[in-house]
């Protein structure tokens, strides 16, 4: 633990002088990855500073403590404090998800059961836009289809950290276990009989990749454009302004018809295709060296059932934590943090377990 401590210190303090350099400063995109990086760090820097101070404090009352037994009173209480931040710092020095300081782009399909699906989907949109908000995190639709009565088939939203975020609190660290199918209960607004029914909604959450991780063949990319569909104004249904980008090599497609122009709408693609890209080479990565996995949570596959939002119980079900509330309305009102920290806790809880083995 020491080791891979004064190491992390020696980085911090290159970082910290990189952060003065001129050159780095001149290189917005260069500059905003050193203070990120930097800022994950501080707080392991400075859990290792009070765990070395606790020390330094026990040693000297012991010392003292050999000559003048009045001393010894203190030494429990040092022991206390010397324990409690050195498993603080054995805590902060857990492997982290090298992503966990990203923005990212969440996106939002409706699934099996249609119009209802839509429907649903435009409550998880809105759920988590309220979360977002509720962190003072800023939100952007890049990309939307619209269902006939007001739900979404499909929904692209960047969402980005204001600032330099603390450990778990940038966007991918707390939003990347919302990825996966997403199960609603309830009466559907089509529904004459008053029946309950199921339907489901899929979650996508992708890191947001600059362009400095994934670099793009131009000759790799199809771009074809075609006229806009549903809601946007004048250009709907009279230009050529949407767009769709086929990576040819891994057959990825995106699309984008939200913004009036082409070149808008092209780069709002390359945006999600970067995001995608650097998705599948995390999975690609996992899968190739499965004892990298560092988190039980993750490893349940995108098309397994992740959570219930049961309407006739006001029920939330966590299906990977067993997380359990009776609150859904305050669930959708964006009130997910409860959820979020379990599926957090367990995070840490298998990369503990992983330490404990390797």
């Amino acid at each position: 633990m020491l080791e891979s401590a004064e190491s992390l210190l020696l980085e911090h303090a290159d970082l910290e002088a990189q952060l003065a350099d001129p050159e780095v400063v001149a290189d917005q995109v260069r500059y905003r990855e050193v203070g990120r990086r930097y800022a994950a760090l501080t707080p392991t820097v400075h859990a290792y500073q009070a765990w070395r101070t606790a020390g330094d404090d026990l040693d000297a009352v012991r010392e003292l403590a050999a000559e003048d037994a009045s001393f010894a009173e203190e030494i429990p209480a040092l022991e206390a404090s010397h324990a409690s931040a050195q498993e603080k710092l054995r805590r902060l020095l857990i492997p982290r998800d090298p992503d966990d300081d990203r923005d990212v782009i969440l996106e939002v399909k409706a699934g099996e059961g249609g119009e209802e699906s839509a429907l649903f989907a435009g409550d998880l949109l809105r759920m988590y836009l309220r979360y977002a908000e509720k962190r003072g995190w800023r939100t952007e639709v890049i990309d939307a289809t619209e269902s006939d009565l007001g739900g979404y088939k499909d929904v692209q939203v960047a969402v980005k950290a204001k600032g330099t975020p603390g450990p778990g609190e940038a966007p991918w660290a707390r939003l990347k276990f919302e990825g996966g199918v997403h199960r609603v209960q309830r009466v559907p607004v089509t529904e004459s009989q008053g029946r309950i029914h199921t339907s489901a909604a899929g979650v996508w959450v992708m890191p947001e990749a600059e362009e400095v991780d994934i670099s793009i063949d131009p000759n790799d990319l199809r771009i074809d454009v075609y006229r806009s569909s549903g809601p946007g104004g004048q250009s709907v249904n009279t230009t050529d302004s949407a767009v769709r980008i086929t990576h040819l090599p891994t057959g990825v497609v995106v699309s984008c018809q939200n913004e009036k122009s082409q070149l808008q709408n092209k780069e709002s693609a390359l945006r999600v295709l970067r995001a995608r890209l650097h998705q599948i080479a995390m999975d690609e990565a996992a899968a190739a060296a499965s004892d990298a996995r560092k988190s039980q949570v993750r490893t349940v596959d995108r098309s397994e059932r992740i959570r219930t939002y049961n309407f006739p119980e006001n029920r939330i079900s966590d299906h990977r934590t067993g997380y359990k509330a009776y609150n859904l309305d305050i669930f959708l009102g964006g009130e997910l943090d409860p959820a979020v920290e379990s599926l957090m806790a367990a995070d840490e809880a298998a990369r503990l377990a992983a330490l404990g083995e390797s």
